[in-house]
């Protein structure tokens, strides 16, 4: 295969990387709180080409970054329902480990624990929040009231570099290595839902954009095979 061929199909799949990331971004444009994210890409040399195939350089790709920009703050007016208003990620416990996210829509299981729409409890500063009875509210603060007690508050955490989180499940994001810390520029807006910051227009853009790409590398790995068998049936016609 020439060099030309490896360039092409290294294109293609990162295209289809593209084309993933594009299809889940337009998929939870209605999830609150959901975060894009960006993909590069970069050239790999193959060591192993050596000088048979000077020319054959992969695309490859060069890491995915999560979009933090804020999406719009939402009322709601359903108590149980919280916007962060800054940099802060919510902390939710799961059988992995502490996951985060931006998502404020929480319930209450049957234990009047408070959890997200998938069940998993939300971490509180001194551990997972149970309410009593009474008309439930939250502060700005993070602090979660049923009728006039106290049942905790919310764990709000912040991250040096929060474009650096890496996507899990079910809209949560892990921290992959960095170090939360404690939230000194969010605040809890009650009442309300961040929306997705994911623009429709935007994403639909690109999509057109990696799916011309995506058939113009197809048509040229085409050529070149046509080409290649071409020469090689023209070749063998004359000996």
């Amino acid at each position: 295969m020439s060099g030309s061929q490896y360039i092409a199909l290294s294109g293609l799949r990162a295209r289809v990387d593209e084309l993933d990331r594009l299809a889940a971004d337009i998929a939870n444009v209605g999830t609150a709180g959901y975060k894009g994210e960006r993909d590069a890409q970069a050239a790999a040399e193959r060591a192993s080409f050596d000088q048979a195939l000077q020319t054959a350089i992969d695309t490859t790709f060069g890491g995915r970054r999560l979009d933090v920009t804020p999406g719009a703050i939402a009322p709601t007016g359903r108590p149980l329902d919280v916007a962060l208003d800054g940099p802060g990620f919510l902390v939710v416990n799961t059988t992995a480990g502490p996951r985060y996210t931006r998502n404020g829509h929480f319930t209450l299981d049957t234990n009047r624990q408070l959890v997200t729409e998938d069940g998993a409890s939300i971490q509180g500063t001194d551990g997972p929040i149970t309410v009593g009875d009474g008309d439930l509210r939250v502060d700005e603060d993070g602090t979660v009231w049923a009728g006039a007690t106290r049942a905790g508050q919310l764990s709000v955490v912040e991250f040096a570099d929060p474009g650096l989180l890496v996507r899990d499940q079910n809209n949560l994001l892990k921290a992959d290595g960095q170090v939360p810390g404690a939230s000194e520029k969010t605040v809890v807006r009650p009442g309300a839902l961040e929306q997705s910051n994911v623009s429709v227009a935007d994403r639909l853009a690109e999509l057109t954009t990696v799916s011309r790409g995506f058939e113009a590398l197809q048509k040229a790995i085409s050529m070149l095979m046509n080409d290649v068998d071409g020469r090689a049936i023209e070749s063998l016609g004359r000996r």
